[in-house]
């Protein structure tokens, strides 16, 4: 189709509007020949559908289920194996104490976070789609683990019976713990597997980043305050639930006299090391050929020398203890308890998740590959519900040990198989060597470890300059997982969260748009000095859906766009149709006043005196006075009447103001998705309103979608015809001007 300027007279488009609309429906009738069957499949049909077996779709699903079969048999060794393999053993060396340390913060003995950090890893070699990320143990999922643990087995529950000595018994309850700790993994597993195989991997959009940056940062909160017993070498229980964080820092001022001098030197000369190592890494990481290991360079000299001076027997330095050797055979969980912990696997499921798929995707983008959320929901699922049989706790994957698999080179899935088979041997043959390991060395390698989240803080200044919105998600998810607890606190971020996106809908942003001269281009008239505003029409835009949560708001915010006086003739009059009609009866009344005093002031005393007199013989002789007036109004009725009231109307008419400028508005339906019917009764009641004041509305960019819901919701019943509706801006403006041309050239408007 040619172009038309929008500067040519109204015939040239008036041609170009039926051209356009002929071709439109020439072209709309042509497809219409090939329109495929859109008749619903019945239930049945899909049932069929899912089962129905082929060589193409069963290799499609192996190949699914098992992403290792599609990059394995193609697996570049020259290129891959050597940086695999310095990643594995590098991610090895940080999973050895971090699995010791994270097993302290889920309330079970160090042993078993070993075995967390083996059997998952291995696991997620062949179920998982990330080739970067590093599986096992988490400080996160562990706290929230840990919380769950003593809130189900306290420390009141196992008393020493039969003595005196107070206190209670430790092998009872740190069994019991393993055994509340097992099987809520077994429950987090089938959930984010029944996640998975109903394709609920979307769910993690609900979880923004604001959101899991706050959460994450009060979680690094939660962790710190619980290592502080440890670091001092103090005893205090163990608390949990709403104020958590602090009745522990109460605890830990109240027997701080107590303080274990070793324990905190140890702790501190740890700190110091570990925060210079990382300090020397990140500094020099470029040219570091692998990251120092400075977490196992500090749990072997502090095991030599806690073994060599005898920490625990001369200074009562709390040590890690017994760790068996050797794996423990597979066992049933415990399912009598699962009823009282599915609201903490559900919560644990998701954040695990969320963590998990938001880091596989960073990597994804950065290196050219794609995740499948559907997939690592599967994969942490069976991670998580077949390790559970081999007393493991659930798992999601680690972002300091993530990267550092990625920044030592590592390329695929291998490097993570090779840490596990490091973690392994440390099971098997040499984890007896650790028992002399204090345990304030584990909480200062989780201080350090949560510099990183702690950093996060910094996002609150970034968030004021960008979104106030979404520093208010961060805030009260901090808030509300530091006070709450992690369970609630997750639950009030996530439903604040949502809160937020109804505010957003209820409260958009609405613009006058103005015509880039000399284009079909339209910005918003205030901000763009280029964008100027067409003479007699009205482009209002609103960026949000319409339905009925913020229809009275669209309608308001539509009139209020226009609020100057209604008899001014600029382009900022206002189009009201309410305070319009209330200043067009007003302006009729002031003239019909206006005209009729003129009259009177016109007549000379003595017509007056005749008047008056006539009004009481009028009064005095009725049924005359009725007579006569029907002779004279068959007199009149040769046309003295409708002269009269011409020059009445004529006489009023010169009092009258013009009611509005504005003869057109044309509401961009471009940003509108979908309309229910609440918000079609309210458009439709405004383009009558606008009727009645000789305002035409009309609608542009509707996408089909919102036409067929437009058609179904019976929107173009009359007076409102799909005649107002125009694919673009520019088109609904020509339309417009060339209506306005003709209003003014009517003999009313003259």
């Amino acid at each position: 189709m040619e172009h038309v300027n929008v500067d040519e007279e109204p015939s040239a488009m008036l041609v170009y509007q039926v051209e356009r609309r002929v071709f439109d429906e020439e072209y709309i009738s042509s497809r219409l020949l090939h329109k495929k069957d859109r008749t619903p499949k019945t239930v049945g049909q899909r049932v069929a559908d899912q089962f129905r077996c082929s060589s193409g779709r069963a290799k499609s699903v192996v190949l699914s289920l098992l992403p290792i079969l599609s990059w394995l048999p193609s697996y570049p060794v020259k290129e891959y194996l050597l940086g695999d393999m310095v990643s594995g053993l590098s991610t090895g060396v940080m999973q050895l104490p971090q699995g010791l340390a994270y097993a302290l913060l889920a309330a079970v003995p160090p042993v078993y976070g070993l075995y967390s950090s083996f059997y998952p890893v291995l696991l997620y070699t062949f179920f998982g789609t990330s080739r970067h990320i590093s599986i096992g143990t988490f400080a996160v999922i562990s706290l929230m683990i840990g919380g769950v643990a003593v809130r189900e087995a306290p420390d009141s529950m196992f008393p020493l019976n039969g003595t005196n000595v107070t206190g209670f018994d430790v092998d009872a309850r740190d069994a019991r713990r393993v055994q509340v700790a097992v099987a809520l993994t077994t429950l987090v597993g089938l959930i984010q597997l029944f996640l998975g195989v109903l394709r609920f991997g979307f769910v993690a959009i609900y979880l923004t980043e604001p959101l899991v940056r706050g959460f994450t940062t009060a979680a690094a909160v939660h962790v710190c305050v619980s290592q502080l017993k440890y670091f001092f070498g103090v005893k205090t229980k163990r608390f949990s639930g709403p104020l958590s964080v602090v009745y522990s820092l109460i605890a830990v001022f109240k027997d701080i006299t107590s303080t274990n001098i070793t324990t905190l030197i140890v702790g501190l000369v740890c700190v110091v090391f570990l925060y210079g190592v990382k300090e020397i890494n990140e500094r020099f990481k470029k040219k570091l050929p692998i990251p120092i290991p400075g977490e196992i360079i500090v749990v072997i000299v502090s095991t030599g020398v806690s073994y060599g001076m005898s920490l625990s027997e001369n200074y009562q330095v709390d040590i890690v203890g017994n760790i068996p050797a050797g794996l423990q055979p597979p066992s049933v969980p415990d399912f009598s308890i699962l009823p009282n912990l599915v609201a903490d696997a559900v919560a644990i499921a998701v954040v695990g998740f969320s963590m998990g798929i938001s880091l596989a995707k960073i990597f994804a983008l950065k290196y050219g590959y794609s995740v499948d959320g559907n997939q690592e929901l599967i994969a942490l699922g069976l991670c998580n519900f077949v390790s559970s049989f081999f007393q493991t706790f659930a798992i999601t994957c680690s972002m300091s040990r993530s990267l550092v698999q990625e920044s030592t080179g590592g390329k695929t899935q291998i490097a993570g198989l090779l840490s596990s088979l490091l973690v392994l041997l440390v099971i098997v043959a040499i984890g007896f060597v650790f028992r002399p390991l204090p345990q304030t060395v584990l909480a200062a390698i989780i201080m350090v470890n949560l510099l990183g989240m702690f950093k996060q803080v910094r996002d609150i200044p970034a968030l004021w300059r960008t979104s106030k919105i979404e520093l208010t998600i961060w805030v009260v998810a901090f808030v509300a997982s530091v006070l709450l607890g992690l369970d609630y606190g997750l639950l009030v971020a996530i439903g604040f969260a949502l809160l937020t996106v109804i505010y957003r809908t209820q409260s958009p942003r609405s613009v006058i748009l103005g015509q880039i001269s000399d284009t079909g281009l339209y910005c918003d008239a205030d901000e763009y000095e280029e964008a100027a505003e067409c003479s007699g029409i009205k482009i209002f835009h609103s960026n949000s859906s319409i339905y009925f949560a913020n229809c009275d708001l669209y309608v308001n915010s539509l009139k209020q766009k226009w609020s100057g006086p209604p008899w001014t003739l600029t382009e900022q009059t206002g189009v009201d149709p309410t305070r319009l009609l209330a200043e067009r009866k007003s302006q009729r009344k002031h003239a019909k006043t206006r005209s009729g005093d003129k009259k009177d002031s016109s007549q000379s005393p003595a017509q007056k005196k005749s008047t008056v007199a006539k009004l009481d013989m009028e009064l005095g002789v009725a049924h005359e006075v009725l007579d006569e007036a029907e002779k004279q109004v068959d007199v009149l009725s040769n046309g003295q009447v409708a002269e009269a009231q011409a020059e009445s109307d004529s006489e009023e008419a010169r009092f009258l103001q013009p009611l509005c400028p504005v003869h057109s508005i044309i509401l961009d339906f471009t940003p509108v998705n979908f309309m229910d019917s609440v918000g079609a009764k309210a458009i439709k009641a405004v383009i009558k309103e606008y009727a009645a004041i000789d305002v035409r509305v009309v609608l542009a960019g509707c996408s089909r979608t919102l036409l067929s819901d437009l058609r179904t919701l019976q929107f173009f019943n009359e007076p409102v015809t799909p005649d107002i509706v125009f694919p673009t801006i520019h088109d609904a403006v020509l339309h417009c001007k060339q209506r306005g041309g003709a209003r003014l050239s009517s003999p009313a408007v003259q």
